[in-house]
């Protein structure tokens, strides 16, 4: 519902600011002979010029490329991609890491088992050997057969490629000079076996020495046997340094991976991030800050493509403030002229007027003042395109209430209608006359609507962190189909009761937009008795206040009261 009407067919259809300059330029070029519509518009640019322009816009006009720090492929897809390839980098590498950690360890645990078994094997051999080489030094001595000797030699060399097959095994230090004492006493050993004439105690010697050569080479095995237990708590405490290098690898890895996730993610978000603000900037119709857009090539086009649009519709702005500015001027001049003449005719300046006359000259008044109320409705509704509350301070609603009931306390009383007011303190910041507008409107349009005799209550409280203004009356309500709409500019309802003039269609869509700047709203609500009637509630932030002003200010309002 709109401050004129209610209900049914629409007045005007919403021509948007920009739509409503084109229309109007449109009809210019048709009549390319009627000049002073084209002046009042502020047509300074020809239909040639501007269709131009808005060709004139291509891929590569745009010079003023956005510097940046950051380089960006020339897709945003591209960018991503390489967003993600980046970002999956050091997993990559703490995988592979693990894989070849993995396999390395693998592999050192094949090459000790094999390494472990190979010693044991020629450990084994080491010490059948000695034990062979002790037998046939004591058989030797016993019965002095040369051929033992010769049997002893080709066992020596046996014995001496199983000790160089133990030196090349990773044999700790100890086990290495065993072994290389184990060679040199039999190297010793057999010296003393070779020579000719041997004292008894020669021959003692060569028996001990071979019994100590045989033991030594049982230690090496008993050590050899213990080597596949140390190379497996080897293994273990290899492992073990590897899950914790894998650890560190992974948290480094992961680390890493978050900081250029939230590296990307900041520099994909940015592009979007304007492109939503610029949109946004567009759609509260804020057209004097330029768009920039950083990001890839595409993503840039597209904003450059936005800030075309962003020119354009300034440019048809204020095209439009133009044309009506020019336009309510000439229209008010004649107007003017008119409400005059008729307010003379009815003061009788210019004779005595028959009955028929002064009803005629009522209804050229009346229609005069409602055309006039219209223009002004309309420069209104213009000017809270961008509005912002210009004037802030506190503002006492309770105030604002009962000026605006006075003001419409003829109007209420030429229908008999009488006001229910209960209102509580509450105070709030924004521009007084903007708030007063709202109420007003809200006001005036239940006054429009209510029948003869009837109750307007308005009912000021406080609900949480705002204050809520409900505006009832007894008219004939909103119709459900209705409420969609009843905010829109020059929508239009059935005609007010008693044959009123139809409004502007512009009051409730300017109470809706001076609401929403102080970051308010205006709700279409049923009434809770279930009577006949509409129930407009307004929304309003509260101002932070003290308790001792909050107190003054109550007492001020029973005072107020009581007077």
């Amino acid at each position: 519902m709109s401050s004129a009407s209610r209900h049914g067919s629409r007045f005007l259809t919403p021509i948007m600011p920009f739509r409503a300059t084109a229309a109007i330029t449109a009809i210019r070029c048709a009549r390319k002979g009627s000049r002073a519509l084209g002046e009042a518009a502020g047509g300074g640019v020809s239909c040639t010029r501007r269709s131009q322009a808005r060709a004139s816009f291509d891929r590569n006009d745009y010079s003023g490329r956005p510097k940046s720090l950051v380089y960006y492929p020339r897709s945003f897809l591209k960018f991503i991609l390489l967003g993600f390839l980046l970002v999956s980098l050091p997993l990559l590498y703490a995988l592979v890491e693990l894989i070849v950690s993995l396999d390395r360890l693998g592999t050192q645990s094949q090459q000790a088992v094999l390494q472990a078994a190979q010693a044991g094997r020629a450990s084994r051999q080491l010490y059948e050997q000695a034990t062979t080489l002790e037998r046939l030094v004591r058989q030797h001595l016993i019965l002095d057969d040369p051929q033992l000797v010769d049997d002893y030699a080709r066992l020596r060399q046996d014995f001496h490629q199983t000790t160089q097959q133990l030196q090349q095994l990773p044999l700790e230090g100890a086990q290495l000079t065993q072994l290389g004492k184990l060679t040199d006493t039999e190297s010793r050993l057999f010296v003393l076996l070779k020579r000719p004439h041997r004292q008894p105690s020669t021959s003692t010697a060569l028996a001990e020495g071979y019994a100590d050569l045989s033991a030594s080479a049982q230690a090496m095995l008993t050590a050899s046997n213990g080597l596949t237990e140390r190379e497996i708590e080897r293994l273990q405490e290899t492992a073990a340094e590897g899950r914790k290098t894998w650890g560190y690898l992974a948290l480094a890895a992961g680390a890493i991976a978050l900081v250029l996730a939230i590296g990307f993610a900041v520099l994909i978000a940015r592009p979007i991030r304007q492109l939503d603000l610029a949109i946004r900037q567009m759609g509260s119709a804020d057209f004097t800050h330029a768009i920039e857009v950083n990001g890839p090539q595409d993503m840039r086009y597209l904003g450059q493509r936005l800030e075309w649009l962003r020119a354009r519709l300034h440019e048809l702005e204020e095209q439009q403030t133009r044309f009506l500015r020019h336009v309510s001027h000439e229209l008010k001049t004649p107007l003017t002229a008119v409400r005059e003449g008729a307010e003379l005719l009815r003061d009788r300046v210019g004779g005595e007027l028959s009955p028929a006359q002064q009803e005629i000259v009522r209804i050229v008044r009346e229609n005069t003042l409602q055309l006039q109320k219209l223009i002004e409705d309309l420069l209104t509704y213009h000017q809270t395109r961008n509005i912002e509350p210009q004037t802030l301070g506190p503002v006492a609603l309770v105030d604002v209430i009962r000026r605006v009931v006075r003001e419409h306390k003829l109007a209420a009383l030429a229908r008999m209608i009488t006001f229910d007011t209960r209102v509580k303190p509450a105070m709030v910041v924004g521009d007084a006359e903007k708030i007063r507008a709202i109420v007003d409107n809200l006001l005036s349009n239940a006054i429009k609507y209510s029948p003869r005799s009837g109750l307007i209550s308005l009912e000021l409280d406080t609900e949480g962190s705002h204050a809520v203004l409900d505006v009832i009356d007894q008219g004939p309500g909103i119709d459900p189909e209705d409420r969609p709409r009843i905010f829109e500019s020059f929508y239009q309802g059935k005609p007010a009761p008693e044959g009123r003039i139809k409004g502007s269609g512009l009051g409730l869509a300017i109470a809706s937009e001076y609401a929403l700047a102080h970051g308010g709203r205006i709700e279409v609500l049923d009434r809770v008795d279930g009577k006949r009637g509409a129930h407009f509630r307004l929304w309003l932030p509260l101002a932070v206040m003290d308790q001792p002003a909050a107190a003054r200010m109550a007492a001020q309002i029973s005072i107020q009261e009581e007077s």
